[in-house]
């Protein structure tokens, strides 16, 4: 009786504790950084937003874009969020270009992604060689 306990102990999923320690490592924020109590909470609300964004990104880029979707938190922000790139800004019309280096290997997918979440805010996503 006990080895059937310890085999499906084993064979747990772990869901909700892997999405804990995936995403204080994919935000950087494994321990306490504030000793008073108000910022400790500030800081608190800001992961818990920083977390839901993350989750939020990849579910509006997984239909077009399987390979980001599949990332964990952590290469979602070391790989997704990192991608070289320079952003044309228009003072009375906002963004206007988001231009992705196209020697990053997500930025052909990551380009996919963003041309069709900001086709209706007329954004051009294009792709090109950066120094």
């Amino acid at each position: 009786m006990l080895l059937a306990y310890v085999y499906f102990y084993d064979l747990r999923g772990g869901g909700i504790e892997t999405e804990i320690k995936e995403g204080k490592h994919g935000l950087g924020t494994a321990r306490r950084n504030k000793k008073r109590f108000e910022g400790q909470q500030m800081l608190c609300q800001l992961e818990v937003l920083a977390h839901n964004f993350l989750v939020w990104m990849r579910r509006w880029l997984a239909p077009t874009c399987p390979k980001i979707a599949r990332l964990g938190l952590l290469r979602l922000v070391r790989d997704t969020l990192q991608v070289n790139g320079l952003i044309v800004w228009n003072q009375v019309t906002g963004i206007q270009q988001i231009i992705l280096n196209v020697a990053d290997p997500l930025a052909k997918e990551l380009q996919s992604g963003l041309a069709a979440l900001l086709a209706q805010e007329q954004v051009a996503v294009i792709l090109a060689k950066l120094r």
